[in-house]
């Protein structure tokens, strides 16, 4: 125990080695993460969260990078969540967005940490939940998640952050296909970077006019579309200026409750954990599992029916 406090009192602190620890710890399930999380949970609430999602190749990694400095310039202590695709051979993570930013290792403002996605559909790493809320007690003023870049699935981006930042590129995908996978709808600001191929113009165009049918109360925020080049650092400046907009607007409304669902979400995640392992243990202790994996085995039960009837005796429940 004292052990643990002494480790949320150096993260408290800003010590850049504890976090680093702790969020390695986090990663690897350690059983000490839970007390350090409860010690440091009261100390969160003050960052903002950006959330920078988008398909792959829209240069996410790139306008991330050039973001940090941005931030930096104007004073503010950042911290990076770059969830990156687990190789199917060791199954760690491909840091590459770690390689890219590596020019900002030496700046104690930045804290830069790569998660592996584990295979975890959605966009996000089970663990960046809490990873988010030591990063926040760790006093960082702004915290970028930027997800894998799966697409249709990196939805899930929009019950962390507070500000929802999409990134695209001129002609990758019609807007049907974004409006499909409900990631237009979680946006807050649309970015359309590589604006200087020619296709750049029409794809913010197609944008606006999709917002502009989603009939929006004129209370609400309305979705900004911007365009940038990573590259040369052209439209950065705007973008942190209407990310700090929109968090403005979040404090004058504080019915929209976006810590509330940040936190509801990593509620929902531990619980999941919660319920997955305990009823596995109860599984195989009462010798259960086995039965259903013969009964699996020998076709004389499907997988749904086998994990209902698992549900029914967890829970002692009979169906109606």
């Amino acid at each position: 125990m004292k052990e643990n406090q002494k480790t949320a009192d150096a993260v408290l602190k800003g010590d850049v080695r504890a976090a680093a620890r702790l969020l390695r710890e986090i990663e690897d399930s350690s059983p000490a993460v839970r007390e350090i999380i409860k010690i440091l949970f009261p100390h969160t609430g003050r960052a903002g969260v950006v959330g920078i999602t988008g398909p792959p190749g829209a240069g996410k990694s790139t306008l991330v990078d050039r973001l940090i400095v941005t931030l930096r310039n104007k004073g503010m202590s950042v911290g990076v969540l770059a969830v990156d695709p687990t190789s199917p051979f060791s199954g760690g993570a491909i840091l590459g967005d770690r390689i890219r930013m590596q020019r900002h290792a030496t700046d104690p403002g930045v804290f830069i940490r790569g998660v592996a996605s584990r295979g975890h559909v959605g966009g996000l790493s089970h663990s960046v939940y809490d990873m988010v809320l030591v990063l926040d007690a760790m006093g960082k003023d702004v915290i970028l998640v930027e997800t894998v870049g799966v697409g249709q699935d990196a939805v899930e981006i929009a019950q962390l952050a507070h500000t929802n930042v999409l990134v695209l590129a001129p002609g990758m995908g019609d807007g049907i296909q974004t409006i499909k996978a409900g990631i237009l709808e979680t946006a807050a600001i649309v970015v359309v970077n590589k604006a200087d191929l020619d296709a750049a113009d029409q794809t913010a165009g197609e944008i606006k006019t999709l917002f502009s049918m989603g009939n929006r109360p004129q209370a609400q925020w309305q979705p900004l579309v911007l365009k940038t080049q990573a590259t040369r650092n052209i439209g950065i400046d705007a973008l942190a200026e209407a990310i700090f907009s929109h968090q403005a607007y979040l404090k004058r409304h504080p019915e929209t409750n976006v810590r509330l669902k940040g936190l509801k979400a990593a509620f929902l995640h531990a619980l999941q954990q919660e319920l997955l392992q305990e009823g596995m243990r109860r599984l195989e202790r009462g010798g259960m599992l086995d039965t259903l994996s013969k009964a699996l085995e020998n076709k004389r039960m499907d997988p749904f029916s086998a994990a209902r009837q698992a549900v029914d005796a967890l829970f002692t429940l009979k169906r109606g």
